[in-house]
Parts: C-alpha cells; structure tokens; sequence
C-alpha cells in the first residue's frame, strides 16, 4: 500500500468516529479534503504530480512551515461536528475562518446534557492573568461547589423544561439556560487556519476544557490525515520559541556583557535587568520583560527561579 493510500485509508476510519472531551462532549471527522501530497501539490504548482519522492515532500513541507508559507496549506480542508459546552464554544468560534452551522435551539429542543466540573477538577483564579486559572482548588472545596453545579443545573432545566410545557416559544423558554448546557455544530476550516486555531487553543496559556477539544483534534485527527504537516507543525510552531527583535537584542547585550567580564549562561536576574530593553526600564509591570525573561530561561541563557 502507498503513502497515499495509507492515508485514505486513514480518513475512511477515521469517519464518524466519535472522539470524547470532557464529560459528554465528542469531536468527531465528517470528511476530509485532501492530504500531505495537497499541500505539496500547491507549492509545486509547475510540476506533475508524483515528481517527488515521500523524502522531498517533507523536506518541501517543513521549510513551508518554517517560514510561513501558507497559501500551500489551505488547500487542504477538514469538517469536524463537535459537541462542546457553550461557554467553550463561544471562544472557539472567535476564530471566525471557519464555515460554522451551529444547532438551533429556535428550531429544536436544547440538548439535554450539561458540562459538570469533578470536585477536584476546581480551579483557583490566576493573580497575573485576569482571564486565566491557577492551582486546584482543594478537593473538601471541591465537595461543595460540586453538588451545587449540579443542583443549580438541574433547576434550570426543569424550569426550561416547564415553559416548553406551558407553550413559551422556543427561542425565548432556552434565555435562562445555563452556558454549561452542550451544543452541537458542524465546523469546516482549511488546514493552514485549523493550525493556527491548534497552535492557540494548545497553548498552556488557553483554558483547558477547549485545550482538551484542540489536543484532541490535533493528536487524533489531524496527525493521522497529515503526518508531515503535523511533524512540522510541532518543529516550528507547537513546540517552538519566537524571539522578537527586542529579545534579540537582550541577548546581544547578555553575550557583548559575557565576553566583557567573562561571567557565561545562565545569568541571574540582577544581570538580565541589567541588560532589558530600554523601554521595559521604569515599568514595575511589563508583560513584554516577562514574557522575555521566560523565554531566555527556558533556552537556558538565564537561570531558572529558585
């Protein structure tokens, strides 16, 4: 079996099937356009296809991704039908590139299943981001806050459930349900565009329930269909580090002040400050140094905090 048909054969059993997220949400494959060889096909535009060996195709793909060359990449398409909480719906669709028919709740009765949190799944509000969390919450926390989910859930539901019966519209009996309650949509993005969201919504810095949605789009759909996309999507966006111009120049400073006076990475903080940009000098907050500095620990030019 070829390259090629291994991959239909892939997207053949990866229809339908149905990818669970969190406590009753799924992702699943309708169809797919396309494959590694598309992308390649697009950026050879000159040439007939199967000029190439698999080895080139890669070799193509990756310096594609390597430096952004993108138009290649969206001519391959994927639709997806997701089942995802609405409050985690909302920050999907901000990603407004893709072709959406979300589940009508004018038309039909609103799914009767909500996103519950487990008792030691509680998370605490983060003190240096105002959108994002901390550490769990404690489990004896948890115990209260759980039941109460749950309760709060379920009268709403009941009181949806009795306007429906009373004869209220539709469109006006579903205004008090919960954003917990789970939707249902159709969502069909080019590749290059379905990365990018990936390459978002896999950060650490996203919230996780849609973290989980994105990782399981990337690790169990997108991997199989594209396995020299998804290669390269890890080498140079996933798992990569961007230095802007003016982190470039912070470490400039740090190497011209190694030769100086012989000190050699990791440098500590009192050098680093030393050696900021100008402009993050008399700013007693500056998401910009910090974000900075995090990336020069991690590469190890400077030391990790204690």
């Amino acid at each position: 079996m070829t390259a090629r048909e291994d991959l239909q054969d892939a997207g053949l059993q990866l229809r339908w099937k149905k990818f669970h997220v969190l406590d009753d949400g799924f992702v699943c494959l309708v169809d797919v356009m396309g494959n590694d060889s598309s992308v390649v096909q697009a950026a050879r535009v000159s040439y007939g296809e199967g000029t190439r060996r698999v080895s080139d195709d890669r070799t193509l793909i990756r310096y594609l991704m390597r430096h952004r060359h993108t138009t290649p990449f969206e001519m391959a398409e994927i639709k997806l039908l997701v089942r995802v909480p609405m409050d985690c719906w909302r920050q999907w669709i901000r990603h407004r590139t893709a072709n959406i028919n979300e589940y009508s709740t004018r038309y039909s009765i609103a799914i009767d299943s909500a996103q519950q949190t487990p008792s030691d799944q509680w998370r605490a509000q983060a003190t240096g981001n105002r959108q994002g969390s901390a550490e769990l919450l404690s489990p004896e926390t948890g115990e209260k806050l759980s039941p109460a989910e749950r309760e709060l859930q379920e009268e709403a539901r009941r009181v949806y459930q009795e306007r429906l019966a009373a004869g209220v519209a539709r469109e006006q009996a579903r205004k008090d349900l919960p954003l917990s309650t789970y939707t249902e949509a159709y969502w069909k993005i080019d590749l290059h565009n379905l990365l990018h969201f990936l390459s978002l919504r896999m950060n650490d810095h996203a919230q996780q329930e849609i973290r989980d949605y994105a990782r399981t789009i990337g690790e169990h759909i997108v991997m199989p269909l594209f396995p020299l996309v998804w290669e390269a999507f890890q080498d140079y966006r996933l798992g990569a580090t961007f230095l802007s111009r003016l982190e470039l120049s912070v470490v400039e400073r740090l190497m011209k002040r190694a030769r100086q006076t012989g000190n050699t990475p990791p440098f500590n903080e009192e050098i680093f400050l030393a050696c900021q940009d100008e402009t993050w000098k008399d700013l007693k907050r500056c998401r910009e140094r910090n974000e900075c500095r995090s990336k020069l620990q991690r590469i190890g030019v400077l030391a990790a905090p204690v």
